[in-house]
């Protein structure tokens, strides 16, 4: 059943790289824990102990100041198509957002998305992978584009301002690192 791995292998790698959703689990020491939905191009695999991943623009931004308190992450990829398995990844990331000069060297890796917030790196520890026979068979339709076509209509400018608005503090009131906009 559970195997664990001290990095991923190619056919990890190749099965990650087949999933259209992964989920993000992250905490403080004290509040909520928080797990969120990731879709669409927004995941690369470095190498076998790095990957990094898009963060969009959303309501919340919980991922950040969990991490900014308490660094540890996990990824969970479940296969919803053809051979039932779950794959976890353990580790800690580190969170760029637009201003930081690794931000921009880490960008290059993806297609330009309207709303990127942040990039997220993360140095795994542990690989897990369990069965998922539980889990549900699912037909992948297509990707949603609600978030991208809100953003892209907003613009670069109106974005930054939702930011300072909406994603400064988490639901529990942690700061999330947002860079201040100085008039």
């Amino acid at each position: 059943m559970g195997k664990k791995f001290a990095s991923l292998t190619m056919e990890l790698t190749d099965f990650i790289q087949n999933q259209k959703v992964f989920f993000v689990g992250t905490a403080a020491e004290e509040g909520r824990v928080n797990v969120s939905p990731k879709g669409m191009d927004t995941l690369r695999v470095i190498d076998g102990n790095k990957i990094i991943w898009v963060n969009l623009t959303g309501s919340g931004n919980e991922t950040a100041s969990h991490l900014l308190r308490n660094n540890r992450m996990t990824i969970m990829f479940c296969a919803f198509e053809g051979k039932p398995q779950i794959l976890r990844l353990y580790g800690t990331a580190e969170i760029y957002h637009h201003d930081d000069a690794v931000f921009q060297n880490l960008s290059i890796f993806f297609p330009a998305i309207p709303g990127m917030r942040q990039i997220i790196e993360m140095d795994i520890d542990l690989v897990q992978t369990s069965c998922g026979f539980a889990v549900p068979l699912m037909d992948f339709r297509e990707e949603r584009t609600v978030l991208s076509n809100w953003a892209e209509k907003k613009g670069p400018e109106e974005i930054r301002n939702y930011w300072q608005e909406k994603n400064r503090k988490s639901i529990d009131g942690f700061e999330t690192g947002m860079p201040i906009e100085r008039e």
